[in-house]
């Protein structure tokens, strides 16, 4: 398996990079991507929410009426959940979110997405970007090169580049990343996913780990 490499300019160079088959040709496991993707988001959620119980609310503790002989209901004081501005019932209370999951099945979601994207023909690998100073008008004229302006892409460095990152931070629909940063959930929320020269090796040396 194997993919032209592109220059910045959208043209091919000529070279060719070997893709593993263990890598970007499995069969997708669906599942295993659900659970990497369900741990991120849960790794987002702040988890402050809360709302009082009835012994936190701040009111009068005096029973409302007599216990027996009234011919309704039995009622204890006003912060009762029965009553408006009485404290809630098993409420939400903070709580942390996340939940791990072993490196193999991580590894493997990684694996099942890019095997989909490169089915789906969504992974290109160009030249190592070199960006004198951070200028985002430098890296639109990239995009459009390579005919990524109206597309969800992440860029996957093989080292951190500053310039680079820098230069794409203010596009919302571009995203700079090291190939160790990388989640399944930024690979699937990318419409294109561009390797650097470079960054695919090391990125499958880590998913082999």
């Amino acid at each position: 398996m194997e993919l032209v490499v592109l220059n910045t300019s959208g043209k091919e160079t000529g070279k060719k990079v070997t893709l593993d088959e263990s890598v970007f040709g499995i069969e997708p496991n669906k599942h295993a991507v659900y659970l990497e993707v369900k741990q991120y988001l849960a790794a987002q959620r702040q988890g402050t929410h809360k709302s009082k119980e009835r012994s936190e609310i701040t009111a009068s503790t005096k029973k409302l009426k007599k216990q027996k002989g009234s011919g309704s209901a039995r009622y204890g004081d006003i912060k009762s959940p029965t009553f408006r501005g009485g404290g809630r019932v098993f409420g939400p209370k903070p709580r942390d979110y996340r939940f791990k999951l072993n490196k193999a099945l991580k590894r493997l979601a990684k694996k099942s997405v890019l095997s989909q994207k490169m089915r789906d023909n969504s992974i290109r690998i160009v030249e190592g970007l070199s960006i004198a100073a951070p200028k985002t008008k430098d890296f639109i004229t990239i995009l459009n090169a390579l005919a990524l302006n109206d597309k969800k892409s992440l860029f996957i460095l093989p080292d951190t580049n500053k310039n680079v990152y820098l230069s794409s931070r203010n596009l919302p629909k571009t995203k700079v990343m090291k190939f160790n940063e990388i989640s399944s959930y930024d690979l699937i929320n990318a419409g294109e996913i561009v390797f650097l020269e470079g960054a695919v090796e090391k990125f499958q040396e880590n998913l082999k780990k």
